[in-house]
């Protein structure tokens, strides 16, 4: 039996949840879809400046999982930008940090 996901906390709730390339119609594009989690540890990581271990305590997740989550985001982040996809963010097993 799988073990259940632990919730994932964050700090900071997108309002904005949808990027796509200019010029292109929607209905042309492929999607890439970015859970929350992912977003928040991108977030951290490369806007905040934060070390690995200290991101990791502010989502309540260990190191090596949140370095999981910012390998995976920045490989769907890449891929969009280079395969000119648009970016959804949704989703993800988070809870909002109060």
């Amino acid at each position: 039996m799988v073990r259940p996901r632990l919730f994932r906390r964050i700090a900071f709730s997108p309002h904005i949840t949808y990027f796509k390339p200019r010029g292109v119609p929607l209905r042309e594009l492929e999607e890439v879809i970015l859970p929350v989690d992912e977003f928040e540890a991108v977030r951290l990581k490369d806007l905040e400046g934060l070390e690995q271990e200290a991101c990791a305590r502010k989502m309540n997740i260990s190191q090596p999982t949140f370095h999981r989550l910012v390998l995976s985001a920045r490989k769907k982040i890449a891929d969009a930008i280079v395969n000119g996809k648009a970016i959804k963010i949704e989703g993800g097993a988070v809870y909002q940090k109060k």
